[in-house]
């Protein structure tokens, strides 16, 4: 008699059931809703918290220093920028801050994101070949988003040109600051958020409580289903991406590695997944730092679409704007610091050199983890707050 049919998973790992790919792709759908349903939550509890608490919750961040760290911190805290952004999205569209006030934690997003893929190059620190290569394709990243923000910051806080740019978009397509656009998602997800309203409100809650409780019901909402958006969506194009990086980055192409890491990041809903396949592949010597570079910048444009994807359950302008505005920044990042080929190889010769450090002294390693990621924005938004 034949025995239980045993399938393979991607990875090699014996499976007694595995979910068809038609089910998979119906489940991510049905995951991409929740996800909706958590952002529009989030956006319903502030509102229930009434302005004055809005106002006491969010007034640091209208120093845009402090706003960076509160960028980086809660993108650290949940490891996803996706995540991290979407939230952002939910306070504009609540009017809870500003989009001005908004800009910096996109940006300290963006810094923030690249913590998974450096905490995964130390998996390689008792080899010390292999630790130098993996450590410096981790924070080229690092050293790419910190220079971006160094340069368009600045630029964005006189000029105002990142969200101007974006602002431009956002009328063009839903209309100017201040109007309500009729969203179709929002309609779609009314419902479900009226019952996590309901259902708090029926165990006695109201006012800042229940507020409160809605907010941390709708953060849940959207951390679990990206989690999930993540795992099913890896599961589904895993072969395909193992196949994708090595075809194609060894041929050296940036603008193919560029996209790469856009459709990549796109199909499986997380840049640090995206950047994090580069560390085992960058370690074990297949693929170069100067072809690895690349794909990272092409997974900050692609982290995007999460941020725009949860503007779709607003109903206000500000929050297309803000999404549109990370979206904007990572573009133009690309422009001021990867096309200029004067410019193009800062990020590499810094993580070599810090790498080489990291090598002699492997507690520096550690040190500029938590240095950067943890330290000095705590010190920035106590100082600045």
């Amino acid at each position: 008699m034949a025995g239980p049919v045993v399938e393979q998973s991607s990875h090699g790992r014996r499976l007694p059931f595995e979910i068809p790919t038609p089910v998979r792709a119906a489940l991510v759908v049905g995951f991409i809703y929740l996800f909706l349903v958590g952002v529009s939550s989030l956006e319903k509890g502030i509102k229930i918290m009434g302005e004055d608490t809005q106002e006491r919750l969010f007034s640091s961040v209208s120093n845009p220093i402090a706003g960076l760290c509160v960028g980086v911190l809660g993108t650290v805290l949940v490891q996803s920028s996706s995540a991290s952004t979407s939230v952002i999205v939910g306070l504009v569209a609540t009017k809870g801050i500003s989009v001005d006030d908004a800009v910096p934690m996109i940006m300290g997003a963006n810094i923030g994101t690249t913590v998974t893929n450096t905490l995964v190059s130390l998996g390689h620190v008792r080899q010390s070949a292999e630790f130098a290569r993996a450590f410096a394709a981790a924070t080229v990243h690092d050293f790419f988003n910190v220079m971006a923000v160094a340069v368009l910051l600045p630029l964005e806080l006189v000029t105002g040109v990142v969200s101007g740019i974006a602002k431009g978009i956002s009328e063009v397509l839903v209309g100017s600051a201040g109007s309500e656009w009729k969203s179709p998602v929002k309609e779609w997800v009314k419902k479900p958020v009226e019952w996590i309203v309901d259902l708090w409100d029926a165990v006695g809650l109201n006012g800042n409580v229940q507020g409160t409780i809605v907010v941390l019901t709708g953060l849940a909402i959207v951390l679990g289903a990206l989690t999930l958006i993540t795992k099913n969506m890896r599961r589904l194009v895993a072969d395909r991406v193992e196949r994708s990086v090595n075809n194609v980055l060894g041929k050296g192409s940036g603008a193919v590695a560029m996209l790469l890491g856009l459709v990549i990041t796109i199909a499986v809903q997380s840049s640090s997944i995206t950047t994090s396949i580069l560390i085992p592949l960058s370690a074990a010597g297949v693929l170069s730092l100067r072809n690895a570079y690349p794909v990272t910048l092409g997974a900050n444009v692609g982290t995007t679409i999460t941020a725009l994807l949860a503007a779709l359950a607003a109903s206000v302008p500000e929050a297309l704007t803000i999404a549109l505005t990370h979206t904007t920044f990572n573009i133009m990042g690309i422009l001021f610091l990867y096309v200029p080929p004067f410019v193009r190889d800062l990020p590499v010769l810094g993580s070599q050199r810090l790498a080489d450090i990291a090598v002699r002294q492997r507690t520096w390693a550690v040190g500029y983890v938590m240095g950067v990621f943890i330290v000095l924005p705590l010190v920035g938004v106590a100082l600045l707050r």
